[in-house]
């Protein structure tokens, strides 16, 4: 058992998930309390112990199915199994490596009235046969389950099963017990994916072990999905993310700065003090630093793909706000324009990108990226927004679509700031390739970050809330590090 438990404490560490080797500790000693035949048991001891944030328990049930997958089919499925596979044979279906149109039609007609009748044993004996007949499964292929489930699902096909259901409705007197059934036979049938889906597992870990299915299944933190290349359910989660991690690190940066550091030794009152104790400096007297709130200034390029980028960095930004003594937000296409005022207290976030897009004086030309005119642009009519406080944050690409880059510009843009950072979405592989001029801009730029996704876009937002003070005795790496 403490092979597995390390196995599986080390597949949550590929996927993303910190787990200490105190927690590792803990959660063996976890085990010696609850029944290890019980797996809801067995998944709440692992999950108290291992897992921090809600972020992370979908990550932990993938690994736990993997790892702790039922070692045989679901009692009371056999017998069921066992007949529907004789009924098969005796209509012409051949044996368990069948498929063809007879299997299916007979499949159809048993998950039909194990939907309909809601019987579990029935359900669990398709599930069963389908997966020997219809999914192609072969020892040692290296298949991932969702290609497995896929040609089951496409044969027997749901969707048409589900229209036929709806038929069981007639009994319904009102809409409302209609919409009850009808969400009633939506379960089950989610019900008979998942089952598929874990049959498949249990199938592939008894055949590859649990390591190599594990790598299959392995997806990314919400924190680590890439902005740029998310789905459009990732986004969804993104968006609902994005609002609790902005409230976690405002409190974060507020602590932070209650503590303070220590500060410079304090002469005057050091002597003072020492008095009590026949002059000698047994309690050094500090000056407790003050250190202001640093002034933020975003510029954005919401042209295509970039604008999710965009959006996100601005979502979080004005989440913690008040970290900040003041933020401006500029978004650029071709030309740029102040949108600080499209954001505020109850402001949807939603209604003002679209404002933006569309209010906004953000194109000048084509609505193509040009940096140049961007930049030209702000120095003209917004360089005095700009203090020795003032921190410059440049969110986008680099990608100039051959436009002039105008360095000059940018050169004085960072002249009137404290300094510059550029946050690109892209991979540092893909800069000066093509339109991008990322390199052109480096020299002007304190520090250069490639930031994909939410953890490196908060650990950034967190340098940038709190500035270090630069340690003299440490050899600097001069600008673009």
């Amino acid at each position: 058992m403490i092979d597995l438990l390390l196995g599986f404490v080390a597949e949550l560490r590929e996927a993303g998930i910190p787990v200490s080797m105190v927690e590792t500790v803990d959660a063996a000693a976890a085990l010696r309390h609850v029944d290890m035949g019980d797996r809801s048991h067995l998944k709440a001891a692992l999950g108290a112990t291992l897992v921090k944030s809600e972020r992370h328990v979908a990550a932990f049930d993938t690994a736990f199915e993997t790892y702790f997958a039922p070692h045989g089919p679901p009692a009371g499925s056999d017998e069921a199994a066992g007949r529907m596979s004789a009924d098969l044979a005796a209509i012409g279906g051949g044996g368990a490596g069948g498929g063809g149109e007879a299997d299916v039609e007979h499949l159809v007609a048993a998950l039909f009235r194990a939907v309909r009748d809601d019987d579990r044993a029935l359900l669990e004996a398709v599930v069963r046969v389908a997966v020997d007949r219809l999914a192609g499964m072969e020892p040692g292929r290296p298949v991932g389950g969702a290609y497995y489930l896929y040609r089951i699902l496409r044969r027997l096909d749901l969707e048409a099963l589900s229209g036929r259901l709806d038929g069981t409705l007639e009994g319904a007197h009102t809409d409302l017990e209609r919409r009850l059934q009808r969400e009633e036979i939506d379960a089950r049938l989610e019900a008979f994916r998942a089952a598929l889906r874990a049959e498949i597992r249990r199938r592939l870990v008894a055949d590859r072990g649990p390591e190599a299915v594990a790598r299959t299944l392995r997806r990314p933190l919400l924190e680590d999905v890439d902005l740029t290349a998310a789905t459009r359910e990732e986004l969804a989660r993104l968006e609902r993310a994005v609002h609790p991690l902005g409230r976690r690190l405002a409190v974060r940066l507020a602590r932070r700065r209650r503590r303070g550091s220590r500060g410079r030794l304090d002469v005057r009152r050091t002597l003072r003090r020492s008095l009590s104790t026949g002059g000698v400096p047994l309690e050094p007297q500090l000056r407790r630093p003050r250190p202001g709130k640093p002034e933020l200034v975003l510029l954005c390029d919401i042209s295509g793909s970039v604008a999710t980028y965009a959006r996100f960095t601005m979502q979080l930004v004005a989440a913690i706000s008040a970290q900040f003594s003041r933020v401006r937000s500029y978004a650029f296409i071709d030309a740029i324009d102040e949108v600080t005022g499209y954001f505020g207290p109850g402001v949807d976030f939603d209604e003002a990108m679209r404002r933006i897009g569309t209010e906004a004086g953000v194109v000048w030309l084509d609505g193509h990226s040009d940096y140049g005119n961007a930049f030209g642009s702000f120095v003209d009519q917004h360089l005095g927004a700009l203090t020795a406080r003032s921190t410059v944050v440049v969110i986008g690409d680099a990608r100039t679509n051959f436009h002039d880059p105008n360095t000059a510009a940018l050169r004085r843009i960072a002249a009137a700031s404290r300094a510059v950072y550029w946050l690109n979405p892209e991979r540092r592989r893909h800069w000066d390739t093509g339109d991008s001029v990322m390199g052109e801009y480096l020299p002007f730029c304190a520090e250069v970050h490639e930031v994909r996704n939410l953890r490196q876009l908060e650990a950034f937002v967190e340098r940038v809330a709190l500035p270090r003070a630069p340690n003299p005795l440490q050899e600097t790496g001069g600008p673009g590090r």
